[in-house]
């Protein structure tokens, strides 16, 4: 359904989980850093109110997960770490054209938050799969299902408000993109390190 070019190797899962309080700290602020894309989204494009509402709720349930991350920190014992540089997102980010017509980078900014949503969801159904934490394992598939939804609404603003952008083909394009750029990523206990 994501179309990724290249899966998470299970093991990642056993990185992760020798490091919870890494793994718990560094998703809480991919979480927050979701939420402030939404919201970015939302104050360029006041116009969609289709998208204004969307993204409103897209927004508020980031900070949801933030919230929820952070108890389930506090549960166990740990604190919540200083935000992470996450540079697999850096480097999407200086994938997205920024130099065409408005809509080119409107668009591109949709299907980054589109490929940010569907690693997401990738890395979440392996976490929820391969840890033996029953509980963090229940809840990252909950969330897989919610980053899915995420996903599927960012992709298809970009096929609706697309105006000159050939959505279906640029999204080949950052699919093909994001698959080299991940095989640098997955040794490290980071959701999309």
């Amino acid at each position: 359904m994501l179309g990724l070019k290249l899966l998470t190797d299970p093991r990642w899962a056993n990185i992760a989980e020798s490091n919870l309080h890494e793994i718990l700290t560094d998703h809480a602020w991919c979480e927050q850093k979701a939420a402030s894309n939404a919201i970015m989204l939302i104050t360029q494009n006041p116009e969609y109110e289709d998208l204004v509402h969307e993204l409103t709720a897209i927004a508020i349930e980031e900070m949801q997960h933030f919230q929820m991350v952070i108890d389930i920190i506090k549960e166990r014992g740990y604190s919540l770490g200083r935000e992470r540089k996450d540079d697999y997102v850096g480097r999407l980010l200086k994938f997205a054209k920024k130099d065409g017509s408005r809509n080119q980078a409107f668009i591109d900014r949709l299907l980054f938050a589109a490929m940010i949503e569907a690693r997401s969801c990738e890395r979440f159904r392996v976490l929820s799969k391969n840890i033996k934490d029953e509980a963090l394992a229940t809840f990252y598939h909950d969330l897989m299902v919610s980053e899915a939804n995420h996903y599927t609404t960012f992709l298809n603003f970009a096929r609706k408000y697309s105006v000159d952008v050939d959505v279906d083909k640029r999204w080949q394009e950052w699919l093909t993109f994001e698959g080299e750029l991940i095989q640098s990523y997955g040794t490290k206990e980071y959701i999309h390190g």
